[in-house]
């Protein structure tokens, strides 16, 4: 098992290469680059970047793009060359492609992300700034979808056909036809002041008196402020969970083991959680990196946007359309890492479920 996992962590290394690979050669031809955008403000097409310069215009791109902006006649006319290649300098698309690449490549090996394009601080700084956020709505989210799913999903697989399996699928369907996002703003108007009851708060996830609280007080108030953004995160993965387990658990008690089981006179939980429970359990197991990685990052923007949550993913879609590539890249590297090694941690499971699984034989 150990060499096993040795392989599979190198083989993170060229995924992760590869991944930049091609978001960086899409990233050379999509139109409106920083250095474009840059132009753009200085010729007096607005503020580009809108809020997210923010406070911090004592930058020194931004402090050139001011002073180029004062000067209309300057818009007019067309900025000069010497000002565009020095924008390329500082945004460093003076080198070639190639260059630059290998250069991320080896920077991003130490994770070294550089500085934001737009913001004098560290886009290292910036993700572990935003990175507890994320890691709050993908980690409770997912450990709750499971801890309802699974008993769910065995309940529903023993009383299959029944009136309690019929309203059950019912209700799942229903869950899983609604979108989070349009589930979110549900959440919103009902519970956290947007029509009818103000119990839950609409923005972040503490209270600005947090530090002065009990430690008691910290846990109720963060739990409070993560309520509903968990379980607008919750929704989908909860429906989708709970029939893979069902399902997952009739193929298996239709098995002849389990007939066995039960001629020996074995009683019921002896032969769901003592035969059945290891077998069914594999492919539901098998779903937690997908699980994981959709709640943690497909969701997260949306959900993050809606409730007015500060975190990785809402940081990385205003750096998309800001075209700040360091934190683009930056946000991406750490979503594929972080992808890569749950699954690695997924296929540890699969052991610790089943230790007659040995990935070494099976791939000898």
């Amino acid at each position: 098992m150990g060499a096993y996992i040795v392989r599979r962590l190198l083989l993170v290394i060229p995924t992760l290469i590869g991944i930049l690979l091609v978001n960086f050669v899409l990233t050379q031809f999509v139109p409106g680059g920083p250095v474009e955008q840059a132009i753009a403000r200085a010729q007096g097409g607005g503020d580009v970047f809108g809020g997210f310069a923010g406070a911090n215009n004592d930058a020194g791109v931004t402090e050139d793009l001011n002073t180029a902006s004062d000067s209309s006649y300057i818009g007019a006319r067309g900025l000069p060359p010497e000002f565009i290649e020095e924008l390329e300098k500082q945004f460093g698309f003076d080198k070639p492609p190639l260059q630059r690449f290998l250069t991320m490549v080896w920077n991003y090996a130490r994770f070294d992300f550089g500085e934001s394009y737009f913001r004098s601080i560290g886009v290292i700084d910036l993700i572990k700034e935003k990175l507890p956020v994320s890691i709050t709505l993908g980690l409770w989210s997912t450990l709750i979808a499971y801890a309802i799913s699974i008993p769910l999903g065995i309940r529903k697989a023993v009383k299959d056909g029944t009136s309690f399996d019929t309203w059950t699928s019912g209700v799942i369907i229903a869950a899983y036809a609604i979108p989070g996002f349009l589930f979110a703003i549900l959440l919103l108007v009902l519970f956290a002041g947007g029509s009818y009851y103000q119990i839950f708060p609409l923005r972040g996830l503490t209270s600005d008196n947090f530090d002065e609280l009990s430690a008691i007080g910290k846990v109720l108030d963060y739990f409070w402020h993560i309520a509903l953004p968990v379980l607008a995160s919750t929704i989908g993965a909860f429906a989708t969970l709970t029939l893979l387990t069902k399902n997952s658990f009739l193929d298996e008690i239709k098995k002849l083991y389990v007939v066995t089981a039960r001629a020996k006179g074995l009683s019921e939980s002896q032969v769901l959680y003592g035969h059945v429970f290891r077998n069914a359990m594999l492919i539901v197991i098998a779903g937690f990196p997908a699980v994981f990685v959709s709640v943690f990052f497909g969701g997260s923007v949306i959900i993050e946007t809606i409730f007015s949550l500060d975190g990785l993913g809402r940081l990385g879609y205003e750096a998309a359309v800001a075209r700040d590539y360091p934190i683009v890249f930056g946000t991406l590297y750490i979503f594929g890492l972080m992808g890569l090694v749950v699954a690695i941690i997924s296929d540890l499971m699969y052991v610790l479920v089943d230790p007659r699984i040995d990935f070494e034989k099976r791939e000898g």
